[in-house]
């Protein structure tokens, strides 16, 4: 009966866990290094192309992303990688040297 009673917990449990119910409408704000409007530009439209991302706002003073997204459609990771692979280093993902390199002279940042 005891090995009954724990198969039961232990299923209820992995249940609970599986039905995880995903933010629609999370928000982060993530350092994306840049200098300018052109680089406003290019870092937005590279975080929109990522299906649910729902807003995003760089800016060029602080240089921080905010973002809203459907995590039920995509990651914080996801839009970080979109962000590096138009040349735009993230901490957690950085641009390819060749994608950096081919950045307008105004957009080239100081790399870390």
């Amino acid at each position: 009966m005891k090995n009954i009673i724990i198969i039961l917990v232990a299923i209820i449990g992995m249940s609970a866990q599986a039905q995880e119910k995903k933010n629609k409408n999370a928000k982060y704000t993530v350092e994306v290094n840049g200098n300018c409007e052109q680089c406003k530009k290019r870092i937005e439209k590279a975080a929109y192309s990522v299906d649910g991302v729902k807003s995003a706002n760089w800016d060029v003073e602080t240089h921080k992303l905010n973002l809203i997204v459907n995590e039920e459609k995509t990651s914080l990771a996801a839009v970080k990688k979109a962000v590096a692979n138009v040349g735009h280093d993230t901490e957690e993902a950085k641009a390819s040297d060749e994608t950096y390199a081919k950045l307008h002279s105004c957009c080239q940042y100081d790399r870390k």
